[in-house]
């Protein structure tokens, strides 16, 4: 069967290599727990009207988002995972002769799209693990048509003051879409009107999901606040009722329980904040995150070889993160505190036996 050139050209997103999907796992960035009880019994509920199709206007969860973000709830467009809407916004905006910027740490979804809509994907150097403001400014060319900022960062952890976005948006030409994923938003507590308030002047998407914090990954909810114009263009392009009905009563569900997010998010953050502490007794480097995981750096590649083996080892399932250049470092999603004391003891115990660590 004919293929088109550039499709047989695309490299599969990597996927994570944990053999199964029967339980959590150190290497996708889930919750370490349970979605809002509300959720669950919305789910329920929901699931009595299966026979029926989904809102394709996504009504009850834009309000929702609306009321808890305090955004306009004109400029939000929902998908299937903030996935599905990075790839609406490429397909929308970018096409063969065009540039997409992003830093060198950027979610490496963002290459496939890229790859698939026959634009030019182009890396910009981080500095310490930390976005550049000033290179991704530099890189810009008249072929550039959108820049991707994920932050915090994906697989880093870390961010940037959200007063470098908005410097970075008023450096970059009209033309230029700025697209800020935001899928690790509720760990960071900068506040984010400053960003939200860019997609009101024009030329800004700001995406988030409901798969870190709100613990629904499996059920692939995200949503996006667009400028007018563009939302009606990426409209164009998305799937009709790709929200199931299920997925849109819990996420609404989980949006309006605020005071459970806000204690998972509690949790999850100091169950982190005690992982590094202990990897950075052992002697290892982990940047400060903002989000649910932590990025661990080896001193070489073999040393990370060898710590994946011995996590594997030990039922526990890191994520490599080769494909973004870091072959000396592990990207470990935060798990329940036991779990966390394991990894620590076993990094720890591999620095001691091998020396090298």
């Amino acid at each position: 069967m004919r293929l088109f050139s550039r499709v047989e050209a695309i490299e599969a997103f990597p996927l994570a290599d944990f053999g199964g999907h029967d339980k959590p796992t150190l290497a996708q960035n889930e919750s370490a727990f349970a979605p809002s009880p509300a959720a669950l019994e919305a789910g329920r509920a929901a699931l009595a009207r299966a026979a029926l199709y989904p809102d394709p206007d996504w009504n009850e969860l834009r309000s929702a988002i609306a009321e808890t973000l305090g955004v306009e709830r004109g400029l939000v467009l929902c998908g299937a995972g903030s996935m599905d809407l990075i790839s609406c916004v490429v397909r929308a905006y970018s096409g063969p002769g065009d540039e997409i910027l992003a830093s060198a740490y950027t979610y490496l979804f963002v290459a496939s799209t890229a790859a698939q809509a026959g634009a030019t994907y182009v890396q910009v150097p981080e500095d310490d693990f930390a976005v550049s403001v000033d290179r991704l400014i530099d890189a810009v060319t008249p072929a550039t048509r959108i820049i991707f900022l994920c932050n915090p960062g994906n697989p880093t952890g870390t961010r940037i003051g959200n007063a470098e976005i908005v410097r970075l948006r008023a450096s970059l030409p009209a033309g230029v879409l700025l697209v800020v994923d935001q899928a690790y938003g509720e760990f960071d507590d900068q506040d984010p009107r400053p960003v939200f308030q860019l997609v009101n002047e024009g030329n800004t998407v700001v995406l988030r999901t409901l798969s870190k914090a709100y613990g629904l990954a499996g059920l692939r909810v995200g949503w996006g606040l667009f400028p007018a114009d563009v939302g009606r263009e990426v409209r164009k392009i998305v799937n009709s009722n790709n929200v199931t009905g299920v997925a849109l009563a819990m996420a609404t569900a989980a949006l309006q329980d605020r005071a459970y997010v806000s204690d998972v998010v509690r949790r999850t953050a100091a169950i982190r904040d005690r992982l590094a502490g202990r990897l950075r007794d052992a002697g290892l480097e982990v940047p400060s995150s903002f989000t649910n995981f932590v990025l661990v750096r080896f001193s070489g590649e073999a040393e990370a070889v060898l710590a994946d083996e011995r996590l594997r080892a030990g039922g526990l399932i890191a994520r490599k993160v080769a494909g973004y250049g870091l072959r000396d470092c592990l990207r470990i999603t935060i798990g329940r505190e036991e779990e966390m004391v394991r990894v620590g003891q076993i990094l720890g115990g591999l620095r001691g036996e091998s020396g090298a660590i």
